[in-house]
């Protein structure tokens, strides 16, 4: 009688989205495209009714993503959310894609808008870029990935505030990359350089939102693509930096 010998089942990839913010937004484009692609996908986000909404639409369309509520500027919270991402398959790819604007001039700006943007943009950015940066290494690579702004380059008003926390996360996803890219991670910042055609600028910013026009704003699943191109990537040919920008775009 012959020998049975047992294979163990290779866990799945995961994808760790941080920051899920509206229905017709960039997050859930971004868990939209990794859990098509074959990726388990956790959505972390701090609103837990918005986010379960998400999970369940998600799931009806027959995509494996599964919801985890979590503020990403405490530490303890970030550690939480790799810890459950981490139950559910091999760790392989993590966005930051935590966003908060605010716009203000410089005389309206309090101290504590200030810190607050800086803690969601760029303070957030450094727990869970660390987080991811540390973990994946140990797992022998992945892909960490953050979402910039225009900011993230160049400082205007209203946006002091923002674009100093924006330039701040830029810096962080800088240094994690010179670090770990050694250790097979991947870091890539993205510099969004445009209106994303979803619900939060919509809402937020609605005269410039109409004033981009149709064609100039980015679609949230053509930069969800971008994004999955950026995970593909061979390692003799890294991206650090991508910018994206509509067709009509100055710059």
């Amino acid at each position: 009688m012959a020998k049975q010998t047992s294979h163990k089942i290779a866990p799945p990839p995961v994808a760790l989205v941080i920051g899920v913010g509206p229905r017709r937004g960039l997050g859930v484009a971004l868990a939209r495209r990794f859990a098509s692609e074959g990726l388990k996908t956790i959505i972390v986000a701090r609103n837990a009714k918005r986010l379960a909404r998400h999970e369940e639409a998600l799931r009806a369309e027959g995509l494996d993503v599964v919801a985890f509520t979590a503020d990403a500027t405490e530490d303890g919270a970030v550690a939480s959310a790799f810890d459950f991402a981490q139950a559910q398959g091999r760790l392989s790819l993590v966005v930051f894609n935590v966003g908060a604007n605010r716009a203000a001039a410089a005389r309206d700006t309090s101290p504590e808008d200030f810190e607050g943007l800086w803690r969601q943009n760029a303070f957030a950015g450094f727990l869970v870029g660390r987080e991811a940066a540390l973990r994946l290494a140990a797992l022998g690579g992945g892909a960490l990935l953050f979402t910039g702004a225009t900011a993230s380059l160049r400082a205007r008003t209203p946006f002091l505030a923002f674009a100093s926390a924006k330039a701040a996360l830029r810096a962080v996803a800088q240094a994690l990359a010179r670090e770990f890219a050694p250790k097979g991670v991947h870091v890539a910042h993205v510099v969004i350089d445009g209106v994303i055609d979803g619900d939060y600028a919509k809402a937020n910013f609605p005269d410039f939102y109409q004033a981009r026009g149709a064609n100039g704003r980015l679609k949230p699943e053509a930069i969800a693509a971008a994004y999955w191109g950026l995970y593909q990537q061979e390692r003799s040919a890294w991206t650090h930096e991508l910018d994206l920008r509509p067709f009509n775009e100055i710059f």
